[in-house]
This record gives structure tokens, C-alpha cells and sequence, in this order.
């Protein structure tokens, strides 16, 4: 991309963020960000198709290091499978480890996806997320029983809403704009309050 262009894109998703962090995609203006980027609105399609993939340009790389980071924890779940360590699922502090540094990465990007993403194909973000987690954890379940270990059985509309609480309950912290140091307090009691439930629920054991 010439240094011209790339200047011109770079000015262009500075207003872009702007304008949706403080109206939301749909009330959002095109003309707006145009102005605050120095050109006319018809220079914007330039660079983007439209307004929504303009909003997709800035949320996709934190959608991308979300995925890779759901990978690694349900890597690191298996791993605790394979050497037949489920309880200590629940003895470390995985939204610490691999969550909440993202959060603070790109907490401007979340409260896009969390706030500002009404009329998008982000707009049911944590309905999206939790049905993607809702079916990795069936899948979880299910390769636990094949080497062996006995585990409850939940109905997957139960996980779905149970899921719900906990991911609605931990991004409160985007929504709520905590500091990251009040984050950090906030789930040291989140942890107190969801972690013995999800033991209770997902108690496996080794089979006889």
C-alpha cells in the first residue's frame, strides 16, 4: 500500500473508532468520519466497502487473538485430560493467565463489540461467544467419558444459560470500564463465586 494510502486508512480508522466508541455502528456517520479524516465521504469507499466493514476492520485482529486464546485454554484443558488432572481445571486463574491481558490489549475494541456493535454481525457477540464455548464444552465432556472419567450430565440448553452468566458476568468489567487493577479485585471474587458452582456441575471422576 503506498505511504499516501496507508496515511489516508490510518486517518480514516482513528475517526472511524471514534465515532463509533461514541455513537455505536448504527447511529454512527459516515460524513463524520469522512470530515475527522480529512476527506469526502467518498473517499472512505475507497478504503472500505461500507460502514460495516470499516467497523470489522477494527474488531477483527482482536476477534482473531480471541480464537487463538480459546485454542490455548482448551488446549491446556485437554492437556489436564490427558494426564487425568481435570480438578485442576479449577485451580488456576485462566481468565488472569489469558483473558484479562487481551481485555487491557484492546479494551477500546471490546466495548466496540460489548457497547457498540448493534447492527452489525457482531451484535450478539456474547450470545456468538457463548454458543461456540457452550459446544467445545459438550465436546470436553463427551472426550472425558470416552477415557473414562464419569461426569454429570447437563442439558445443553442449562450450560448454554449457565455460560451466559459467567462470560456476561466477567465482561462487565469492558461494559463497566474498570481499571484494570479493579478488574483484577473484581475477579479474584468472581472466581469465589463461579468456580465452586462449576466444580459442583462438572465434577468428573475417575471411572472404576
Amino acid at each position: 500500500m503506498p505511504k499516501d494510502k496507508h496515511a489516508s486508512r490510518a486517518r480514516i480508522v482513528t475517526a472511524a473508532r471514534k465515532e463509533f466508541l461514541e455513537k455505536g455502528f448504527e447511529k454512527a456517520s459516515m460524513r463524520t468520519i469522512a470530515q475527522a479524516a480529512g476527506m469526502t465521504s467518498a473517499g472512505l469507499y475507497r478504503h472500505f466497502a461500507d460502514k460495516e466493514a470499516m467497523f470489522s476492520a477494527l474488531v477483527e485482529p482482536l476477534m482473531e487473538e480471541l480464537q487463538e486464546m480459546c485454542s490455548a485454554m482448551e488446549a491446556r484443558n485437554y492437556g489436564f485430560l490427558e494426564k487425568g488432572t481435570l480438578d485442576e481445571m479449577w485451580d488456576g486463574e485462566a481468565e488472569l493467565v489469558y483473558l484479562l491481558p487481551l481485555v487491557y490489549r484492546y479494551f477500546e475494541e471490546f466495548r466496540l463489540l460489548l457497547c457498540c456493535s448493534s447492527g452489525t454481525r457482531y451484535g450478539n457477540f456474547i450470545h456468538d461467544f457463548v454458543t461456540l464455548e457452550q459446544e467445545k464444552t459438550m465436546e470436553f465432556l463427551a472426550a472425558a467419558r470416552q477415557k473414562g472419567w464419569e461426569t454429570k450430565e447437563i442439558d445443553p440448553r442449562e450450560l448454554h444459560l449457565l455460560l451466559s452468566a459467567y462470560t456476561s458476568a466477567f465482561f462487565e468489567i469492558v461494559i463497566h470500564k474498570f481499571t484494570k487493577e479493579e478488574a483484577e479485585h473484581y475477579l479474584s471474587t468472581f472466581r469465589k463465586f463461579f468456580y465452586p458452582g462449576w466444580r459442583a456441575i462438572f465434577k468428573c471422576t475417575p471411572g472404576s
